[in-house]
């Protein structure tokens, strides 16, 4: 990802929560705070955006609702936009809450953009360290943001500004604060955009210096990523969109190479949801167009 870049990915990213926290029923993942980091122009804006590209989307849908732009916006957002980052949120969460049940002290988000967990869940301010890892460009819009919305940062909260994926900087961590104990990683909507090779040396990177029962959550694109359209084309046009954007998707798995990879980190995977079993967990019975995308799996890894 570019530097220059990053703050709209997140900000996209944002609305999509936002979107989902103020319009959809019932929630999947509830980020009410999005909103707060997101100007109402910015918000009209990206909206406005997403409705007039409803051609590249779907042209039947755009036929369809001619003449019901909110309809659109929904069909966009529900179709191609939430599904992804909001199970994933919600899963990821669910994983860390119960290590933190369990005695967890330290929490690194990689790639963090406009993540609002600690302000979602100030009862953890004494108990959990939060390092949120992301390009300096992102973590200064979100700081600002941030004051505009009257949100003070607590002192559980640090900001550790580096590229992780292509150097990451323990010290810089250390700086911060960072202790060798039991660490939760997260790595959520990044491991398709890294070589297999950079994704090895990532996670080897990220093990070296915490002990065992540290653990990670994050997704993965499987192998039929680059042939699988999806429903109403969106797997293609994910493909497409990321080409388009300069931040072309480079990698996908099979769940033995995920496997063999982790187990040469040192890790076991303690729990594997496919995109069937994402369905069923988050998406089942719903009556708008929220489903699991195809293609995306999410695990949970332990340092043995």
């Amino acid at each position: 990802m570019r530097q220059n870049e990053s703050s709209l990915t997140s900000l996209i990213a944002a609305f999509g929560r936002a979107y989902h926290s103020k319009y959809d029923t019932p929630k999947i993942f509830d980020d009410f705070i999005a909103k707060d980091l997101i100007s109402q122009k910015e918000f009209s804006d990206i909206s406005e955006n997403m409705i007039q590209g409803i051609q590249f989307f779907n042209k039947d849908v755009a036929q369809r609702f001619q003449d019901d732009p909110d309809e659109i916006l929904k069909w966009i957002t529900q179709v191609q936009l939430s599904p992804i980052p909001l199970a994933r949120a919600a899963y990821c969460e669910k994983v860390l809450l119960n290590e933190v049940v369990l005695g967890l002290k330290q929490y690194v988000i990689l790639g963090a953009g406009l993540d609002t967990f600690c302000f979602r869940h100030p009862e953890l301010n004494s108990s959990l360290d939060i390092f949120e890892i992301d390009y300096p460009a992102t973590q200064e819009l979100k700081k600002k943001r941030l004051d505009v919305a009257n949100y003070k940062i607590p002192s559980n909260l640090h900001f550790v500004s580096m590229d992780f994926t292509n150097n990451l900087a323990y010290p810089n961590l250390i700086d911060k604060g960072f202790a060798n104990k039991k660490t939760f990683f997260s790595l959520l909507g990044v491991s398709y955009y890294l070589t297999k090779e950079e994704i090895s040396t990532l996670m080897n990177n990220l093990f070296a210096l915490v002990p065992s029962g540290s653990s990670i959550v994050f997704d993965y694109a499987d192998e039929k990523l680059f042939e699988e359209k999806g429903r109403s084309n969106r797997v293609e046009n994910m493909v497409k969109m990321a080409s388009a954007s300069g931040e072309p998707m480079k990698s996908c798995f099979t769940y033995y190479e995920i496997e063999n990879m982790l187990e040469e980190t040192g890790l076991l995977i303690y729990d594997h949801l496919s995109p069937a079993t994402i369905n069923d967990l988050f998406f089942r019975n719903r009556m708008d167009y929220l489903s699991a995308f195809e293609t995306i799996h999410y695990i949970h890894a332990i340092k043995k």
